[in-house]
């Protein structure tokens, strides 16, 4: 889809801090993979304006902290414009983003801010547990007409699991249960479904049947 495009800080000859852009700019070139300054002001107001004229943009934070820094576009601006458009003008855009703490990178790289934006009317959110996950939620985030912010947990980026089938997508706002059980309800997200998973094992010892549901 040439309507794709992806911003960021060092997503492009770099591949991403994380490498999480592996292979996209060797593929698609600078005219789909812009490499942007340091300014998360420049990445999610540039997102905006592409996303309001046609493009479908996919913009990096490369740390979910740096929220802080371009709140305004993600609060005041970007979930409103289709509400006061009557419909007129939508903003597609994705904000992906490295979240969550646990891995020693410090105060203002560690935080999980999932619920900055939870409250903020216009705005989908996703937090992928699983590889699998992270494919079908993002095709499904690069399809949506609002605006989504696509949370990646740091601790996650070095795990394994199945590969996505052909196709996959998964629907934004459906909770799945991972594991059923009759005894307890555990309801996570992000790193905490294998920690839920884990604890629920761990009870199957005690004849505690635990239900695992990921949001």
């Amino acid at each position: 889809d040439p309507s794709v495009v992806c911003l960021g800080e060092d997503i492009g000859a770099a591949e991403g801090v994380f490498k999480t852009t592996t292979g996209l700019f060797a593929e698609f070139g600078p005219e789909r993979v812009w490499d942007t300054p340091i300014s998360e002001q420049a990445i999610v107001g540039a997102a905006m304006g592409a996303a309001m004229t046609g493009l479908r943009p996919v913009a990096e934070i490369m740390f979910s902290d740096f929220f802080a820094c371009c709140y305004d576009y993600l609060a005041n601006e970007i979930p409103k414009v289709r509400y006061m458009t009557g419909g007129q003008v939508t903003v597609p855009l994705v904000v992906r983003t490295a979240n969550g703490g646990g891995l020693g990178f410090g105060a203002q790289h560690s935080q999980a801010v999932e619920n900055w934006v939870f409250t903020v009317p216009g705005l989908k959110i996703a937090a992928p547990s699983t590889p699998a996950d992270v494919v079908g939620l993002m095709a499904s985030a690069v399809r949506s007409d609002d605006p989504v912010i696509f949370f990646e947990h740091k601790g996650l980026f070095a795990t394994k699991g199945e590969t996505a089938p052909p196709n996959h997508v998964v629907p934004l706002g459906e909770a799945s249960v991972v594991r059923p059980g009759d005894d307890v309800t555990l309801v996570a997200l992000a790193s905490t479904v294998p920690t839920a998973l884990s604890a629920a094992e761990q009870l199957m010892g005690e004849e505690i049947s635990v239900e695992v549901i990921d949001l």
